[in-house]
């Protein structure tokens, strides 16, 4: 798996990569100071003149182009998965760097294991998802109230399958395939057709967003 660190602290940069290159799976191809050169980086990468990258770690707030702007370019271009690094969780900028297209956060406070198995849930395609997080900012983004009602039905869910709903709610908690196959009984082929079927019908890249819009729509409430 190969990682781009982008953050505008050398330090920083300097313990990320320690921590990742120190994993036999895990190389860090090159650093970034700022959202431009991260954004370049990714895209010498995509036209082959460039290491090839598949997760950068990206701090939200850096010169030229801050993290929210330079995860929308990389997560547009498909070439990589981002993964927001953050000192705060609770932070309006990693909600935004999350609309823009990033796969999850993580804290810089965060365990050296934890930020290697944060490499590896992403470069696998999964998202790397904080409910309680991601449900704290959302209402906060939404005007969602603390009312813990019945879920709705907002129109992004008319068009869904029972096991379709039953399979956002999951996502929106932040399960993976696997938890989500063993929650419902069934093979985690199924459940990855579900997720796909689910992703296209709410016109989203990926779990993160479909979390996202659970949450904002009020189809999943506290």
């Amino acid at each position: 798996m190969r990682v781009l660190v982008a953050d505008d602290e050398r330090l920083v940069r300097t313990g990320l990569r320690a921590i990742l290159d120190a994993e036999p799976d895990i190389e860090v191809v090159g650093e970034a100071a700022t959202g431009a050169e991260a954004v370049a980086a990714v895209r010498a990468a995509g036209t082959g003149t460039g290491a090839s990258v598949d997760v950068v770690l990206m701090d939200v707030r850096m010169p030229e182009l801050d993290g929210i702007r330079a995860t929308e370019l990389v997560a547009a271009s498909g070439a990589a998965k981002v993964v927001v690094v953050t000192t705060f969780e609770n932070d309006d900028y990693v909600y935004e760097a999350l609309r823009a297209g990033a796969s999850g956060f993580l804290l810089k406070r965060a365990r050296p294991e934890e930020m290697v198995q944060a490499v590896r849930v992403v470069a696998a395609g999964e998202s790397l998802l904080f409910p309680a997080a991601l449900r704290t900012l959302a209402r906060g983004r939404s005007g969602m109230g603390s009312d813990p009602g019945p879920a709705s039905d907002p129109a992004p869910a008319r068009g869904l399958t029972d096991r379709e709903r039953e399979v956002w709610r999951l996502v929106a908690a932040g399960l993976s395939n696997a938890e989500i196959a063993e929650r419902m009984g069934v093979g985690p082929e199924t459940v990855k057709s579900h997720v796909a079927a689910l992703l296209a019908k709410l016109r989203v890249r990926d779990r993160t967003q479909a979390a996202i819009r659970a949450w904002e729509s009020g189809f999943v409430r506290p």
